[in-house]
C-alpha cells in the first residue's frame, strides 16, 4: 500500500506556489518595463533599505536594497502602486538615481526583516538615535550601578529577539551615560571582543561578547555615524547624536584597523560636563579670586595646558560662562565642536578645506567679537594673532602644549612671540591635571605615620619647599585612603576635580622676561613669590581629604 508523507507533499506544493509566483512577477516586469529581483538570493544593502522608513516601505510595498553613491535600486511589488510613485518622487528630489525592480512579496518580506538590524529605536537615521522618553527611563533606572549595567548588557547580548543589535548598541551608550563614562572602548581580540568604559579616567570592563556580534554592532554604528561600511584598512571619524527628552547627547566616533578587526571608541559628550561653574573646578579660594578678576578683564591673553583629558576644555568653557551675558558677543574655534553652548557664536576647523585655526581667528576678528576662544595654539602664525588680539581689545583663551605654567613662556617664545608682547599681552598663564575625587559615603581615615618612609619622604619634602622650613605633621594627623561601596562603584572614587598651578603677569614676571624665559628660572621665581605647584596643589588636597596619595602618584610626578 502506498503511503503518502503529507508534510513533504505540503512543502513541495508551497514551493511550487512560490516559483509561480516568481515567474508570474518576471512577466508582469516585462509587461511593465522594469527589471525583475529575487531578494531572496542576494545581500540587502542597509544603506538603501534604510532610506525608505519602514512603515512607509510597508505601505507602498517596497523596499530598497542596494546602493552605490547617489545610484540606489528599488524594489516592489508593483510600480502602479500610489505610494511608490510618492516614495520615488521623495528620492528624486534628494538627487537619488533610480533603477526600479519588480520582486514578490516573499522577497520583500526578507528585505524588511532587515529592518531589525537597522532600529530598535523609535527613530534612526544617518547621524540620529531618537528613542523614546519611556525606553531612556527604563534604562537610567535600571542602570544604578556598575553591576547592573554589566547584568542588563549580559542580558541583552544573550538575547535572540530581532531587534538584538539595536538594543545592545542603545544599551551600552545609554549605561555609559547613566554611569558617567567619559568613552566606551569596543576592542576585538583573538576569540572575543573586550568592551570598556572609562570612569573617571580609569578604564574598566563591563563585559566580554562573541565576534559576530560585534561585527553587527561595528555595521550598525559606521552606519549610524556616517562612516564606510567597506572601508575596514583605514581609520574613521564621525558623529551623530542621540535625542533625549531635554538634551541632545553627541556621540564622537573612531574606528581604527587593528589585529582582529577594527577597535571602537565612542565618545559621550554629555551637556552636563561643561556646566561644571567655575568655584567647582577644584581651584582654591585665592586662585579662584584671582581668576574671576582676569576673565572680567576687557582685553588680554589666558592660556591653559595639559594633556589630553586633563579637563581644559571643561576650564575655558566654565571661564566663558562666566562672562557670558546679551551685551558681548563670544566667538569660539575649536576642532571638533564638541558641545553647544546656546549665545556663543561656534565654529569648526576643517582641513581639507584649508579652514584652519588660523584662518578661523582671522575671520573671527572681522566679526567683531569681545571675548574669543581658540581651540588650540600650534603655530607662528596663530600665536602672532592671538597676542595681537589681546592688545586689541579682545579677551583671547585659548590652550598650549607644555608640561606646566612656566613653560607657557618659552613655548611662546618658540613661536615667536617675543618677551615684550608677552609681557603687555599674557594676563595668565594655567597648569592643570584631574584627579579622582575620594568618595565621600565610604573614605576611611588613615594614620600618617601609617604611611612609607618612602611616601612619608616625599610629602615632607614637599610640604618643606612650600613653607620653606620643616612642616612638623603629628602622629595624629590623618589622610583619607580609597575603600570602596556601591555608592562608587567599588573604586573608591566618584568624580573627579582638577589640580591647578597658576602664573600671573606682574611687574617682578615683567622684569624676569627681560632676561630669561627659561621654565626652571620663571618655576623658581614663581615658587618664591608663594605660587603653588601642580603637586603642591594636590598635596593640599590630599590633606583635606579630597583624594588621595596614590591619585597623585598616578597624574603628577611627585619626586622631581
Amino acid at each position: 500500500m502506498v503511503q503518502f508523507k503529507e508534510e513533504k507533499q505540503l512543502v513541495r506544493v508551497r514551493q511550487m506556489k512560490e516559483r509561480q509566483e516568481e515567474e508570474s512577477v518576471k512577466m508582469l516586469a516585462r509587461k511593465n518595463g522594469v527589471g525583475y529581483v529575487d531578494l531572496q538570493t542576494i545581500s540587502i544593502n542597509s544603506d538603501a533599505l534604510k532610506l525608505i522608513p519602514e512603515d512607509r516601505a510597508r505601505a507602498a510595498k517596497m523596499a530598497g536594497f542596494n546602493l552605490v553613491g547617489r545610484k540606489i535600486a528599488i524594489a516592489c511589488t508593483s510600480p502602479l502602486i500610489p505610494q511608490v510613485a510618492h516614495e520615488l518622487k521623495k528620492l528624486q528630489e534628494k538627487k537619488y538615481e533610480i533603477s526600479l525592480y519588480m520582486t514578490s512579496r516573499k522577497s520583500l518580506e526578507k528585505a524588511w526583516s532587515r529592518y531589525g538590524d537597522i532600529s530598535y529605536a523609535v527613530k534612526t537615521e544617518q547621524g540620529v538615535i531618537d528613542i523614546s522618553s519611556a525606553d531612556i527611563e527604563d534604562v537610567l533606572k535600571g542602570v544604578t550601578s556598575l553591576p547592573a549595567a554589566q547584568n542588563m548588557l549580559t542580558q541583552a547580548l544573550a538575547s535572540k529577539e530581532a531587534y538584538r543589535i539595536s538594543k545592545v548598541i542603545e544599551l551600552i551608550l545609554y549605561a555609559g551615560y547613566a554611569l558617567g563614562a567619559s568613552d566606551v572602548h569596543i576592542e576585538p581580540e583573538e576569540e572575543s571582543v573586550n568592551l570598556r568604559y572609562r570612569l573617571d579616567g580609569i578604564l574598566t570592563t563591563i563585559v566580554r561578547f562573541d565576534l559576530p556580534t560585534y561585527q553587527r554592532i561595528l555595521s550598525r554604528i559606521k552606519l549610524t555615524a556616517g562612516l564606510k561600511l567597506n572601508v575596514k584598512s583605514n581609520a574613521q571619524d564621525g558623529r551623530f547624536s542621540i535625542k533625549m527628552s531635554d538634551s541632545d547627547i553627541e556621540i564622537r566616533t573612531s574606528t581604527l584597523p587593528d589585529s582582529y578587526g577594527e577597535s571602537i571608541v565612542l565618545r559621550i559628550l554629555d551637556p552636563r560636563a561643561i556646566s561644571v561653574p567655575i568655584e567647582e573646578l577644584g581651584m582654591s579660594p585665592e586662585m579662584l579670586e584671582v581668576m574671576n578678576h582676569e576673565i572680567g578683564k576687557p582685553n588680554g591673553l589666558i592660556l591653559n595646558t595639559g594633556p589630553t583629558g586633563s579637563g581644559k576644555s571643561t576650564t575655558l568653557f566654565a571661564f566663558l560662562k562666566g562672562v557670558a551675558n546679551p551685551q558681548i558677543k563670544i566667538i569660539t574655534i575649536e576642532n571638533p565642536i564638541e558641545y553647544h553652548i546656546p549665545g556663543i557664536t561656534q565654529t569648526q576647523i576643517d582641513h581639507a578645506k584649508g579652514y584652519t585655526f588660523l584662518s578661523g581667528l582671522r575671520a573671527a576678528l572681522r566679526q567683531d567679537p569681545d571675548v574669543i576662544m581658540v581651540g588650540e595654539i600650534r603655530d607662528k602664525e596663530t600665536a602672532g594673532i592671538a597676542a595681537n588680539s589681546a592688545l586689541t581689545g579682545h579677551l583671547v583663551l585659548s590652550t598650549i602644549h607644555t608640561n606646566s605654567a612656566a613653560g607657557t613662556f618659552a613655548r611662546l617664545v618658540e613661536l615667536g612671540v617675543s618677551p615684550q608682547t608677552m609681557a603687555v599681552a599674557l594676563n595668565v598663564a594655567l597648569a592643570q591635571r584631574l584627579v579622582r575625587r575620594l568618595c565621600k559615603h565610604c573614605k576611611q581615615e588613615v594614620p600618617f605615620e601609617s604611611f612609607s618612609e618612602y611616601d612619608k619622604k616625599i610629602i615632607v619634602s614637599i610640604l618643606d619647599r612650600m613653607f620653606n622650613k620643616d612642616k612638623h605633621i603629628a602622629q595624629t594627623e590623618v589622610l583619607y585612603k580609597a575603600v570602596g561601596c556601591d555608592k562608587c562603584n567599588q573604586s573608591g572614587y566618584k568624580g573627579r576635580l582638577g589640580l591647578f598651578e597658576m602664573i600671573r603677569m606682574d611687574e617682578d614676571l615683567e622684569n624676569l622676561l627681560k632676561e630669561t624665559t627659561a621654565e626652571h628660572d620663571i618655576q623658581r621665581a614663581m615658587h618664591e613669590k608663594g605660587n603653588l605647584s601642580l603637586k603642591e596643589d594636590g598635596i593640599i588636597k590630599m590633606f583635606q581629604g579630597a583624594t588621595t596619595l596614590e591619585e597623585l602618584y598616578r597624574v603628577i610626578d611627585l619626586e622631581s
